[in-house]
């Protein structure tokens, strides 16, 4: 198991957590993702490591950003 947190910038509503969510979910091997809206906090736990471009890549096509 691994978890992972990342920040994601731009979120301000319940889609923005369900879209966030929903994309990250697809990504190969991810078991679980929460998300925390006040402080963009997005937890992903995983069978095995999530590659960083990959969950950058769900959530840009969320329409939202992974904080640098």
């Amino acid at each position: 198991m691994a978890t992972t947190t990342y920040t994601v910038t731009g979120m301000t509503c319940g889609h923005c957590v369900n879209s966030v969510s929903s994309e990250i979910k697809q990504i190969p091997g991810v078991t679980d993702v929460q998300v925390d809206l006040a402080s963009g906090a997005v937890t992903v736990t995983s069978d095995q490591p999530v590659d960083d471009a990959a969950v950058a890549a769900a959530v840009d096509e969320a329409g939202y950003e992974l904080a640098r």
